[in-house]
């Protein structure tokens, strides 16, 4: 394997995991800013208020984001195969 076929396997391997958690990070910030922003109006600054609401909408994000995220994680897997079988050891 030459070295610009690890790089390249690298490099996917970080998009996907870009991809992957992309989805996550934004939906809990989005919802951290909302409760934040509700706080700040009502003056309650309680730090756990905002722990069950985004550890709801990240479960959420994941149930219903789980398929196509196992999915992406398939092809990858194949992707790897597929180059290690094309490429000859050196």
């Amino acid at each position: 394997m030459s070295q610009d076929v690890v790089m390249s396997i690298f490099r996917e391997a970080i998009m996907l995991a870009f991809k992957l958690a992309l989805p996550v990070l934004l939906v809990a910030m989005i919802v951290g800013l909302v409760i934040a922003i509700l706080q700040a109006a009502t003056q309650i600054h309680e730090q756990t208020i905002s722990f069950a609401p985004k550890a709801v909408a990240v479960g959420l994000v994941l149930f219903f984001l789980g398929p196509w995220m196992t999915n992406e994680i398939i092809d990858f897997i194949n992707f790897i195969f597929e180059t290690m079988s094309a490429t000859p050891i050196t």
